[in-house]
């Protein structure tokens, strides 16, 4: 099993557009119902107003390096990649559980 974790947060040149965050935040959380092999699928919102916080953790799991590039690269993916991109930055650790 392949863990994908990812941290988001609104851009720091970006002002804040909280009905536009919540939009782009629920259309994250839809993935799972898109894409039938993703095998786990959580996404937390912050709790804490910390410097250090990140807005946003997805913890999603999948069998293997090839259905992780297989999820990167699905349209639904890549339509909501575009969708993100000029309001969030993020980043990535991928890693397998044994």
């Amino acid at each position: 099993m392949l863990k994908h974790i990812v941290l988001f947060r609104r851009k720091a040149d970006v002002p804040a557009q909280p009905v536009l965050e919540e939009r782009l935040v629920a259309q994250m959380d839809t993935l799972v119902h898109q894409i039938d092999f993703i095998r786990e699928w959580k996404l937390s919102a912050n709790e804490l107003d910390r410097p250090i916080c990140w807005g946003y953790a997805l913890e999603s799991a999948f069998d293997d390096v090839q259905a992780l590039n297989d999820y990167l690269f699905h349209p639904a993916h890549q339509a909501l990649i575009a969708e993100l991109k000029p309001y969030f930055e993020w980043a990535a650790v991928d890693y397998t559980v044994r």
